[in-house]
């Protein structure tokens, strides 16, 4: 009978030990308790915190300095939760929007594939700099345009 309680008593001491941090309403104590939060990340949690609670891992990362991907995974995987989440790592990636170029399409509107790039050497010593410069013609704008059209 002793034996069972004192089992009972170290499964109850090993589930306290890793119970859930939740950093919305975490205090200062419960934070520095998950491995790797020490007083000066607590504190700019909850300095954070004070001016909104995280909506999630993304919101989270991106708010609170010095915290990224790794350290997120680290923190919850010391019990650390985001709304009772738990990190992963495509949860905390927000969509990348992509920015709108001019005379950029999206892959499915364009009636070819690009199958290849024949040069990677760009020849402008023959070029006229003035003329190009005022059609928007420049090195950064044929990258641009090669990047567009390559992206898979």
């Amino acid at each position: 009978m002793l034996k069972k309680i004192l089992v009972l008593l170290s499964l109850l001491y090993a589930a306290l030990a890793f119970a859930a941090v939740e950093v919305n309403t975490g205090t200062a104590a419960d934070l520095d308790s998950i491995k790797g939060i020490g007083p000066g990340t607590s504190s700019r949690i909850i300095k954070e915190r004070k001016k909104g609670e995280f909506k999630d891992w993304a919101d989270f990362i991106s708010r609170v300095k010095g915290i990224g991907d790794k350290n997120a995974a680290k923190f919850s995987a010391s019990g650390l939760t985001v709304n009772g989440a738990a990190y992963t790592p495509s949860a905390a990636a927000p969509a990348k929007a992509s920015p709108a170029k001019p005379g950029s399409a999206a892959k499915g509107d364009l009636p070819w594939q690009l199958l290849g790039v024949h040069s990677a050497r760009l020849d402008v010593g023959t070029r006229d700099r003035k003329l190009d410069e005022a059609l928007g013609l420049n090195c950064a704008w044929y990258a641009d345009i090669l990047m567009t059209l390559t992206e898979s």
